[in-house]
C-alpha cells in the first residue's frame, strides 16, 4: 500500500517578482543601501496609495506600533483599551511604553474589538485606544472615533492586516478615524519589504516625533537644535530613541509591492469568494462576514467550525495537514499567554474572544495561490467534513 504525498500548501506567502529583483539590484549599485533617497519615496508612495498627509517607514510592524505608542507619551499608570485577538505586538507595544493594556472583548461576527467593549472599559487612567483590523476586516471605526473624542483619547489603528481596506468610504490608512495608523510589510501581507513596517499619520507634529524617535531621538534639524552656534556635523539626541529604520534595499521592494497592491488584492478577494461560496453548503462550517460599509481585503481567510464540528478543531487542523494544507490558527487570546498571566490578566471576561479561538482555522490565503490549489484546498476541507465528521 502507497502512502498518498502532497505539496505543502502554506497559509500565506510572498509574491515577489522581476521588478523588485531589478530595483533591488538598482540600490546595491547605488551609494546608498540606506538612509538614502527611496525610504523617503516609499514614504510618499505610501501615503499617495492610503490617503494620508504622512508616512514614516520603519523596521517592522512592532516597532511601527512601539513608536506609536512612544510618540503619544504613555506614561507607567495610563491605561490603553485593545483587543485580546490580534498578534500579541499590539499589547506588546503598550507595556514597552509603560502603560497597562485593557483588553475589551471583540464583536464575534468579525473579530475586531466590539466598541460597546471599549465604551465599558474607560476609567480616569485611559489614555488611548489600540484598535486591530482583524484579518482584513476594518473595525468599526467611526464609532470607536466618537467614542474617544468623547472621552478626549487617542486612536492608534493596527491596520497590519488591512492595507487597502475601506471603513466607511475611508481607506484605512487615511487616519480619517485614527491619530495613526500602523502597517506591517511581513511576507505574509499584503505587500512585503522583507521585514518592515510604516505609521501614517495627518498630524505634522508626530510624524516629526516619529522620524525622531526611529534614529536614536537624533535631530540635525537647525531649527530644533538647542545649541545653534556649531558646524554642519553637528546633531543632538533630544530624546531617548531607537534604530528602527527601514533600508533602500527594503523600500526599493515596497516601491514596486505596492505598485501591485490592488492586483493582489483583489485576487485575495477571489479567493474568499471561492471559499464562501464553496462552504455555504456545509452547516458547520462558519465563513467570514463583510458589512455593507466595510472592504474586507482578507488577510486571512478565517473560517470557525460550529455545530456538530465543534469541539473538533484539532483533528480537523491534522487532517489539513496530512493533506498538505498549511492551515493556521489565529490567534490565541493575549491575556491567556503565560507573559499575560504572570500578570494577572486573564480573558474569562472576554467570553467571545474564547469562543472563537475554540473554534477558528485560518486556510491559505495568498495572491499567488493558483485556482488548482484553491480547489485542493475546498476538496480537502469538504472531505474532511463528510468523511471524517459524518
Amino acid at each position: 500500500m502507497t502512502t498518498q504525498t502532497f505539496k505543502k500548501i502554506p497559509y500565506g506567502r510572498q509574491w515577489v517578482g522581476r521588478e523588485e529583483i531589478r530595483a533591488v539590484t538598482e540600490v546595491l549599485k547605488s551609494d546608498f543601501l540606506t538612509q538614502g533617497a527611496k525610504v523617503p519615496e516609499f514614504e510618499r508612495a505610501l501615503a499617495r496609495k492610503v490617503g494620508s498627509d504622512y508616512a514614516v517607514a520603519v523596521a517592522n510592524g512592532t516597532a511601527a506600533l512601539h513608536l506609536a505608542a512612544i510618540a503619544l507619551e504613555l506614561k507607567p499608570g495610563d491605561e490603553v483599551i485593545t483587543t485580546p485577538i490580534s498578534f500579541l505586538a499590539t499589547s506588546n507595544a503598550i507595556i514597552y511604553a509603560g502603560a497597562r493594556p485593557v483588553f475589551g472583548d471583540i464583536d464575534p461576527e468579525t473579530q475586531c474589538i466590539d466598541p460597546r467593549n471599549i465604551e465599558s472599559k474607560i476609567t480616569k487612567r485611559t489614555r488611548a485606544i489600540f484598535v486591530t483590523d482583524f484579518a482584513g476586516h476594518p473595525a468599526d471605526m467611526a464609532v470607536i472615533y466618537d467614542i474617544a473624542g468623547k472621552h478626549k483619547l487617542k486612536i492608534v489603528e493596527d491596520a497590519a492586516h488591512a492595507l487597502g481596506s475601506v471603513c466607511g468610504g475611508s481607506r484605512v490608512g487615511s487616519c480619517r478615524y485614527a491619530d495613526m495608523t500602523i502597517f506591517s510589510f511581513h511576507p505574509v501581507k499584503h505587500i512585503t519589504t522583507g521585514e518592515g513596517g510604516a505609521i501614517t499619520t495627518n498630524d505634522s507634529q508626530l510624524r516629526e516625533k516619529l522620524r525622531e524617535l526611529r534614529t536614536h531621538g537624533v535631530t540635525r534639524d537647525p531649527q530644533k537644535l538647542l545649541n545653534k552656534k556649531q558646524g554642519g556635523w553637528y546633531y543632538e539626541m533630544q530624546s531617548l530613541g531607537f534604530n528602527y529604520r527601514l533600508t533602500d534595499i527594503q523600500a526599493a521592494i515596497g516601491i514596486e509591492q505596492l505598485k501591485k497592491s490592488g492586483r493582489f488584492i483583489e485576487r485575495r478577494r477571489e479567493i474568499a469568494k471561492k471559499y464562501t461560496r464553496a462552504f455555504s453548503d456545509l452547516p458547520g462550517i462558519l465563513t467570514p462576514v463583510e458589512r455593507s460599509n466595510m472592504k474586507h481585503v482578507y488577510h486571512l481567510y478565517v473560517i470557525r467550525l460550529q455545530g456538530k464540528f465543534a469541539g473538533k478543531r484539532q483533528i480537523f487542523f491534522e487532517q489539513l495537514h496530512k493533506r498538505g494544507i498549511g492551515a493556521q490558527v489565529h490567534y490565541i487570546p493575549i491575556p491567556e499567554q503565560p507573559y499575560y498571566r504572570s500578570l494577572g490578566y486573564t480573558a474569562e471576561d472576554c467570553p467571545n474572544a474564547r469562543s472563537y479561538y475554540a473554534s477558528a482555522v485560518s486556510l491559505p490565503m495568498y495572491p499567488g495561490l493558483t485556482n488548482t490549489e484553491v480547489h485542493s484546498i475546498i476538496k480537502a476541507v469538504k472531505d474532511i467534513c463528510h468523511r471524517i465528521f459524518r
